[in-house]
């Protein structure tokens, strides 16, 4: 049998999507993103599942920070809801930005680095349906949107990724 050894300050991390982990899809001001809206579209999924509940995160950040914890994550990979965070794709939802900070904040007292990642494919359903990204305008309001985490989480969170998958967005959507 062959030991295998990691590097001095390899950590294990998990990564989770908002999508696919919160739950809460019409709680905290929240509103539809593209993908709650796809899920709900009858044939999308072949179970009929949606994006209502999912693993329930939004309701069980703190079992599932101890949940990390316990299994010796030492980074955990999120996304940002926008929709989460601005509803109408516009406008500022402090609500939402208090459960992501609740978040960082849990994260941190367990010792474990929080890694954000703005945007993982939930535009809020309000901009796709005026085109989305294909709308030189939903650029500038994803600056928007970054600058309102930034300025909530900039202190707290020292990992930032911008877009994942981006080659997904631009050829896929």
């Amino acid at each position: 049998m062959t030991t295998l050894t990691f590097p001095e300050g390899f950590r294990w991390g998990v990564a989770t999507a908002a999508a696919q982990i919160e739950g809460a899809a019409r709680e905290g001001g929240k509103a539809d993103s593209i993908w709650d809206v796809f899920a709900r579209e009858p044939g999308a999924i072949i179970d009929s599942s949606n994006l209502d509940i999912t693993c329930d995160h939004y309701h069980r950040l703190g079992e599932d920070v101890t949940l990390m914890k316990d299994l010796g994550a030492g980074t955990y990979r999120f996304s940002v809801s926008w929709a989460r965070v601005m509803p109408d794709g516009r406008t500022v939802n402090e609500e939402g930005l208090d459960f992501y900070e609740e978040l960082v904040d849990a994260l941190r007292e367990a010792g474990i680095d929080p890694w954000l990642t703005l945007y993982h494919w939930d535009l809020p359903a309000a901009l796709g349906e005026k085109g989305g990204w294909a709308k030189r305008e939903t650029a500038f309001l994803f600056a928007d949107y970054a600058r309102a985490v930034y300025e909530r989480l900039g202190s707290k969170v020292g990992v930032w990724t911008t877009l994942n998958e981006p080659w997904c967005s631009s050829l896929l959507a």
